[in-house]
């Protein structure tokens, strides 16, 4: 089965100055949807659960039941890492014993030096079982989960210091925010990216992808960006197709009214939607990413 941690995976991608999509999940369909476009395309994928989507699908260990019996149903061949999004400390160890493949601890929200000694508690336990670490420092705009960030910029020393615990990835606020953008964003601050980028050697992760100019993204992956988080894209593109099915009266004709019917528009979306990304973030097919490791 093609579970793996990220680690190699997400190092290959900076080293060849592209990115891996890491999609959130929200239930079967999304799920299918993600794996499918990977598939599709040969790609490897992260797929990940939110703590709210964790707890709305029924905890870790159903999550990653989910996915792993997904994986083996739609006889999946390319890498998958099981990732944790924005998981707070206990968030993060649930997930660790769940045995999901690799884990965000979110400490930006924390006093610094709180942020990084529980991530390096994170590190000990899930290095221990070969399991990738991510780290935040700085703050994503928007609201994760609850947690509201006002986009604060990271500093570069505390980048340093963070990167050196032994994460695998690190997440740094420069400028991105969570959910849909405002009209007046100003948009990605590349100065303080390249800064940080210079700084460490570990590969940096964009949080709030959706809706970030291509443009932008495609600057971010060649200073270091080498995962890319989407979401809302993806819930934008779902809700679409769901309303448009609705709107056309599909529903009432026939069984139209069946679940299985009614999603599958919406589903089809998201793995468009994947397959768009995964074009212009230039993920290479998996045949390729040995070459880069």
């Amino acid at each position: 089965m093609p579970l793996v941690h990220g680690t190699e995976l997400v190092q290959a991608a900076r080293k060849g100055h592209y990115a891996i999509g890491a999609f959130n999940t929200n239930n079967l369909e999304w799920t299918r949807a993600i794996l499918k476009g990977a598939q599709d395309l040969n790609v490897p994928v992260i797929i990940q659960t939110s703590m709210g989507a964790a707890k709305y699908m029924g905890g870790y260990e159903l999550c990653k039941g989910l996915i792993e019996a997904t994986v083996k149903s739609m006889d999946i061949t390319v890498p998958v890492v099981i990732h944790l999004d924005h998981g707070n400390y206990e968030a993060a160890k649930e997930a660790i014993a769940a045995g999901y493949n690799s884990v965000m601890f979110d400490g930006h929200d924390l006093p610094f030096a709180e942020n990084l000694e529980k991530t390096k508690e994170i590190v000990k336990l899930a290095h221990a079982k070969g399991i990738s670490v991510e780290a935040e420092v700085g703050s994503i705009g928007g609201e994760e989960d609850g947690v509201i960030g006002e986009g604060e910029l990271a500093s570069v020393e505390d980048a340093k210091t963070l990167a050196d615990t032994g994460i695998d990835f690190l997440a740094a606020g420069i400028g991105n925010i969570h959910g849909k953008y405002p009209s007046n964003w100003k948009g990605l601050h590349f100065d303080r990216l390249k800064e940080i980028g210079d700084a460490v050697s570990v590969p940096l992760v964009l949080h709030g992808g959706s809706g970030i100019p291509q443009e932008q993204v495609e600057k971010a992956i060649t200073m270091g960006i080498s995962k890319l988080n989407i979401n809302t894209e993806c819930q934008l593109a779902f809700a679409k197709a769901t309303r448009e099915y609705i709107l056309a009266g599909k529903d009432q004709e026939g069984k139209g009214y069946d679940p299985r019917k009614m999603l599958k528009p919406g589903t089809d979306a998201i793995t468009d939607t994947f397959k768009e990304i995964c074009g212009w973030m230039g993920t290479k097919s998996v045949k390729l990413v040995p070459e880069e490791l």
